[in-house]
């Protein structure tokens, strides 16, 4: 089986967290060849090499810059013809991208993939990932996002050859007006090691610099539930759940939030989960590996002050 990985590039950058877990999934399926594209993309494909691809293509071209999925498709449906597997992690460029792929090949979209059965037949979580639907497709092509927060990275070795391809004229059916990104030291959210999330327990914008702190002591990204997004305490990219942010990192802390179902989709996957809350009854201690009963605004503050 020949696969196709669209990886993650932005501004001629490498999302090698999400590139290397796809390569993982995809490398379940047979030799691989890993597409980067953009309006510069040189320095992506030269460390996409290293992931164990048989081969990395190189698409350049300003039609290709920021993201467009227009172009991008079309670029991608140029080039299916080989493959058997389409593939990409399930980033929001990649959301963006592969239904239009797959629209445009007359195929289904396989999204949210979190383990390959085998060639044909996956399993991806359905109702808040509280049932895992396993889905087989019998189109010739597969075009499949895989779930990062379920895969190990794939390791770093080797060099494969970097190959150039030429880029489809564009459809003109898009243009780029301006991206709006928030400018953070901190880690990226669904990349990051540590993640310190806040809830409506924290009650204002103001108590959320809380969260910012402890979380600045353990180098951590900032996480925020629905319930605190909605209230205003904290910016829409912080949220994580179901119709947040997915992340799997190694310690979850959970400060000021109940566990509804709907926040444990994003999150449930972490290795090490603790969680504070002064309701001993908050359904999010079980599913906590570590439990405080307490007063945020008391537990918290100690907390830093001790780290």
């Amino acid at each position: 089986m020949a696969v196709l990985l669209f990886a993650e590039v932005t501004d001629g950058a490498l999302n090698m967290d999400a590139t290397a877990k796809a390569m993982t999934a995809a490398k379940m399926l047979g030799e691989v060849t890993i597409l980067c594209a953009g309006t510069t993309a040189k320095d992506a494909a030269d460390e996409a090499a290293t992931l164990g691809a048989t081969k990395v293509l190189l698409a350049e071209d300003d039609t290709l810059g920021h993201r467009l999925a227009e172009s991008t498709a079309d670029l991608i449906v140029s080039l299916a013809g080989d493959y058997d597997h389409i593939v990409a992690p399930a980033t929001t460029d990649a959301k963006n991208v592969m239904p239009r792929v797959a629209a445009l090949l007359d195929v289904m979209v396989i999204s949210d993939a979190s383990a390959v059965v085998d060639a044909d037949t996956f399993e991806r979580p359905i109702y808040a990932g509280n049932a895992v639907q396993t889905v087989k497709s019998t189109d010739a092509k597969k075009v499949i996002t895989f779930r990062t927060s379920t895969f190990d990275p794939a390791e770093a070795g080797g060099s494969a050859s970097v190959e150039t391809v030429d880029v489809p004229g564009g459809a003109g059916l898009s243009d780029w007006v301006e991206d709006k990104v928030a400018a953070s030291d901190r880690p990226e959210l669904t990349s990051a090691g540590v993640v310190v999330s806040g809830g409506r327990g924290v009650g204002s914008e103001d108590d959320f610099k809380l969260i910012e702190a402890l979380a600045d002591k353990l180098g951590a990204a900032v996480g925020a539930s629905r319930a605190a997004v909605d209230s205003g305490y904290a910016p829409n990219d912080w949220q994580v759940g179901q119709t947040g942010k997915v992340v799997a990192p190694d310690l979850y802390v959970a400060v000021g939030i109940s566990g509804a179902i709907q926040h444990l989709a994003g999150m449930k996957d972490s290795k090490v989960i603790v969680a504070i809350n002064k309701d001993e009854e908050a359904p999010i201690f079980q599913v906590a590996d570590f439990g405080l009963v307490a007063d945020l605004f008391d537990a918290v503050p100690a907390l830093t002050s001790k780290l």
